[in-house]
């Protein structure tokens, strides 16, 4: 009885890490510069969830992997796990720029008519030359629409996945007896990311949706998010080179202490 009690509580515990840890300062940033691109909150949701899914693919293939061999690959995993950190860190910076690059462009292009056998051409600024199919053209704040998967989200979520701001999750792992236990405690931690992030974009995206329609403050809006990426990259990265405490106050840190007190 008291085993399977513990059991219950690991697994109810990987679910609040999961809520908890989708809201870290990184992701709800890199998350923040292609939230804009889409018109309706509600449907931004479908970007947190994708992004929750490519969160927990690597997860949960390590995190297999930590059940079956234990300590080894935990003890390699926390080796290596600031050189994916760093990778966030360029990564944010590139998103930050890319938001910058889609502003200076203002999403230019060129149409080519004919008309009665004379051809010729016009460049638009005022609307994407090519359309995606997932975003919403209308500026209805709450029109679910269709579920749809976002690769450009979830390839962000697994570059997120392999760095080591989820150690303090996988830490638990080579502790649990269980493979089930374990394998559990995996899944209810990704439903968790993505049931967080989800949520999170909604909310990350009523600014945008609220602008739509005034292209002033939709520039003011994209910049503001463009420059917090680039800014929390490059203190990320200053972090991981010298040893700084930058974005410390950006986090709510979970020890692995306080999570062995949780599961007693």
């Amino acid at each position: 009885m008291e085993a399977q009690s513990g059991a219950i509580a690991v697994i109810i515990l990987g679910f609040l890490l999961g809520l908890k840890h989708a809201t870290d300062a990184d992701h709800v940033v890199a998350v923040g510069t292609i939230v804009s691109e889409y018109r309706n909150a509600f449907k931004s949701l479908w970007i947190g969830a994708s992004w929750g899914l490519g969160h927990t693919a690597p997860l949960l293939i390590l995190g297999i992997v930590i059940l079956l061999l234990k300590s080894v690959v935990m003890d390699f995993y926390e080796g290596v796990a600031h050189y994916f950190e760093f990778g966030v860190a360029l990564m944010l910076v590139f998103l930050g720029l890319q938001v910058y690059w889609n502003l200076r462009k203002k999403d230019l292009h060129v149409h080519e008519h004919a008309h009665d056998g004379d051809s010729h051409m016009h460049i638009h600024g005022t609307h994407s030359s090519v359309e995606d199919p997932s975003i919403e053209t209308g500026h209805a704040l709450f029109n679910p629409g269709r579920p749809f998967f976002r690769l450009k989200s979830f390839v962000i979520g697994f570059i997120h996945g392999m760095a080591g701001s989820a150690a303090v999750m996988l830490v638990l792992l080579p502790t649990i007896d269980s493979f089930m236990t374990g394998l559990f405690y995996l899944i209810l931690f990704g439903v968790g990311t993505v049931f967080s992030m989800a949520l999170i974009t909604i909310l990350l995206s009523v600014p945008f949706v609220l602008g739509a329609n005034n292209r002033r403050i939709t520039a003011v809006i994209n910049g503001v998010a463009g420059s917090a990426s680039i800014v929390f990259g490059l203190l990320l990265m200053a972090d991981i080179a010298f040893g700084t405490e930058l974005t410390s106050p950006f986090y709510l840190p979970i020890e692995e202490s306080q999570i062995e007190k949780l599961i007693e």
